[in-house]
């Protein structure tokens, strides 16, 4: 189970981090997508960023144009920003609040879409 192997490292690390003297405040933790994991690893681990809430540290999730992608889609490196944005609508969507991306603005448009649909009603929404 990808998931249960990697909340325990990261417990681990935070575990030693904080023993260590650092403030458990100022942690963030990776998940680690594509090292050392095939493509079902990193699909389970996707699905399964919810559980890493527990660990009560911001995720950050790295997933633009990586080797996944290129599974999935057959698309060389430079071709895969409408993976790397899904991933990332994804990955946000299940609780990451950090982002590692290689094509910011199109993120960051991407982001606003989802924050627009997702934002209660009574807030409004900018048009433009």
């Amino acid at each position: 189970d990808v998931v249960a192997d990697v909340l325990q490292f990261l417990q681990a690390r935070i575990d030693a981090a904080v023993a260590a003297g650092v403030q458990h405040s100022t942690l963030v933790v990776d998940p680690g997508f594509g090292f050392g994991k095939t493509l079902e690893h990193n699909l389970d681990l996707l699905r399964g960023l919810p559980a890493l809430q527990s660990l009560g540290c911001p995720v950050l999730a790295g997933l633009s144009r990586k080797s996944m992608l290129g599974a999935l889609t057959g698309r060389p490196i430079d071709q895969r920003l409408a993976g790397s944005l899904a991933l990332g609508i994804l990955a946000v969507e299940r609780g990451v609040s950090i982002l590692r991306v290689h094509d910011v603005a199109p993120t960051v448009d991407a982001l606003r879409v989802l924050a627009a649909v997702n934002a209660d009603a009574s807030q409004g929404v900018a048009s433009g």
